[in-house]
């Protein structure tokens, strides 16, 4: 690499991205940096804050939060292979922008989320996870390692015995919280760089660390940006407690940036019939309904207990009365606000036989403004719309596809994944989940674009977690010459899933006098499926002291789909026209090279118009073409 920047190329990641706040506190508030370090007691002092040490923050503190920060921003040590074999509806001959638009990246999630990173930053507009719970269960199969090694690689070399030995313990057992909030941190601050201003994160959670995630999240997304905590009943019974039958986990909603945020509201929560009158408003207002303006006995006040003037000039009071006594019964508003309703046309008076006066008055709930006439929009009730959604769904779904109904652990329902999904306006949005599972997000989208004919598109992250003999996946793999782990269910079931949507619109295409307009169209069905594996490093023989590469069999496309993950101008869901087989590629006027000591000037300068250049570090050398148009290259490693 220094070879490189030496002969005056421009080498990618090597810019000088300078911490931005670190340079804005060193100019203007130079006191709060002592010894590269921040003061944060002068910091205090300069944003106004008390710095009495009695006062206690408040925060979630754990064991191993710096290190979990650390292991956020330290690069990734992985690049992607393309694997074609288990990809579907991908033709790498094809022209450009050609073939799915769907991701599954197999391996850890935190090197796949980095990965993702350059070019998805701020663009993901919904995220979902199931992560995996603190369970009794002590197996954790992420390789989120913690030595003194990686301490020191991350900087943290002064940490004391004691509390090495603290982190150490945590971070080889599940069970323990510092562990696994040590293990969600840094995925969780990745998740909040790639969702786009107006995007929002789903995250199911159980009872064990509903409570610390809330507080994790708050500390990541902002507290202001908290939606909700959803409860959800996953199942109508069980027998897995000594004290409660516990039938609900939980969903944690929260936005990118609450202001931002823009989501469909569904009516049906609301039964939509109720709105069903109309009045001089109602391009303004919407639709209404009407509710009784009688309080009621729950609450009496003199002062909401007053005559309204009826078209007869009689007094109508409440619960139907002539005259004002205390009965217990009151108006809901004001005489003051009742004026405002009666002037305004949200107050109606009707004759009622029932009534001792022959009057009942109402009020009118209008659809788009609430009862001071602001704009509103109405939410949707997630247990109207989620209710009878269960655990046990996810069984039946499993045994469309595979003919087995426990197949998959504690997956989610797809018509759960589907709910979440439909809550967002853009029908072309990208879905995001880094804990993939048996892939019901996929299944999700891919069913949803067959329903309503939208463009959505799905990436899917699961590492190649083993599966135990004595599970039925395991036994499916092994008949379906699939390798025993995770992602192989994951994979199968969206290929099972894009046959099945193909053949049930294939079925109702066919159906007599329908009209060629009206035939549903197949959605993306596919996906690339890449492979996580180590990237290339400089080795030195510690005897002769010479540098070399290490060995990495990887393909040409995988090449240059690594160089347009890294440089992040362009979608890596594009196929890159090739313009010099095996040499050099192109998307749109952006030229990506491998192999480059095997072209030569005049191919070079043929094969290059106008357009950014950027070359595979790991296959370039500083042959006389690359040293002729350097100054029109970027180096990527």
């Amino acid at each position: 690499m220094n070879e490189f920047i030496n002969a005056g190329f421009k080498v990618v990641g090597t810019e000088n991205n300078e911490n931005e706040l670190l340079s804005f506190l060193k100019e203007n508030y130079p006191n709060v940096i002592r010894d590269n370090e921040i003061n944060l007691e002068e910091l205090k002092t300069v944003l106004g804050l008390p710095i009495d040490e009695k006062i206690n923050g408040y925060g979630l503190n754990f064991v191993g939060r710096n290190f979990a920060k650390a292991k956020y921003a330290q690069k990734t040590e992985k690049e992607l292979r393309l694997n074609t074999s288990l990809s579907k509806d991908i033709d790498i001959s094809t022209a450009l922008n050609a073939g799915t638009q769907n991701l599954v990246l197999k391996g850890d999630n935190l090197d796949s989320l980095k990965i993702l990173k350059n070019h998805y930053s701020g663009q993901i507009k919904c995220i979902y996870i199931d992560p995996p719970y603190n369970t009794a269960n002590d197996e954790f199969v992420y390789p989120d390692k913690f030595d003194k090694e990686e301490a020191e690689v991350l900087g943290l070399a002064n940490i004391s015995e004691s509390d090495f030995e603290r982190m150490d313990f945590s971070f080889k057992t599940k069970k323990s919280h510092n562990g696994w909030l040590a293990f969600m941190y840094p995925r969780l601050l990745l998740a909040r760089d790639l969702l786009s201003k107006d995007g929002v994160i789903f995250i199911s959670i159980d009872d064990n660390e509903q409570a610390n995630l809330k507080l994790l999240c708050d500390d990541i997304f902002g507290e202001e940006n908290f939606l909700t905590n959803l409860i959800w009943q996953k199942k109508t019974g069980a027998a897995d407690s000594n004290h409660f039958s516990v039938i609900t986990e939980y969903v944690l909603a929260y936005a990118k940036k609450y202001d931002g945020l823009k989501l469909i509201q569904n009516f049906e929560a609301h039964d939509e019939k109720r709105f069903r009158y109309n009045d001089e408003y109602v391009n303004e207002r919407g639709a209404f309904y009407y509710d009784n303006l009688d309080r009621g006995t729950l609450r009496y006040s003199e002062s909401l207990d007053y005559g309204v003037r009826t078209p007869d000039g009689t007094l109508a009071f409440p619960n139907g009365r002539k005259i004002k006594f205390n009965d217990g019964w009151c108006w809901k508003w004001s005489k003051e606000k009742l004026e405002w309703g009666l002037k305004n046309g949200f107050i109606e008076l009707k004759q009622s036989k029932e009534k001792e006066c022959g009057w009942s008055v109402y009020y009118k709930i209008y659809a788009n403004v609430d009862n001071e006439g602001n704009k509103t929009v109405r939410s949707s009730p997630f247990k109207n719309l989620i209710q009878g959604i269960l655990n046990s769904h996810a069984s039946n779904d499993a045994k469309e596809l595979f003919e087995s109904t426990n197949l998959f652990n504690n997956p989610k329902p797809t018509q759960f994944l589907k709910f979440f999904i439909n809550l967002l306006s853009d029908k072309s949005a990208t879905i995001l989940d880094f804990f993939a599972g048996s892939g019901t997000t996929g299944h999700a989208v891919m069913q949803l674009n067959a329903e309503d004919g939208g463009n959505r598109k799905f990436i899917l992250c699961q590492i190649d977690e083993p599966i135990k003999k004595d599970k039925p996946a395991y036994k499916f793999c092994i008949d379906n010459n699939l390798p025993p782990v995770i992602s192989s269910i994951t994979i199968e079931r969206l290929k099972r899933a894009g046959e099945k949507i193909t053949n049930d619109i294939a079925a109702q295409n066919s159906k007599s006098g329908m009209f060629e307009e009206h035939k549903k169209q197949v959605p993306d069905i596919g996906f690339k499926v890449f492979d996580s594996v180590e990237a290339p490093k400089l080795k030195v023989d510690e005897t002769t002291l010479q540098i070399s590469i290490t060995e990495n069999e990887i393909d040409v496309l995988s090449r240059i789909y690594n160089m347009i993950f890294t440089v992040g101008l362009d979608d890596p869901t594009q196929v890159p026209e090739t313009v010099i087989e095996n040499c050099i590629y192109k998307i749109a006027n952006h030229y990506y090279i491998t192999n480059s000591e095997k072209i030569n000037s005049d191919a070079y300068a043929n094969a290059i118009k106008n357009g950014k250049v950027f070359i595979d570090g790991w296959t370039a050398s500083l042959n006389g073409t690359l040293q002729h148009y350097k100054e029109d290259v970027r180096i990527v490693f």
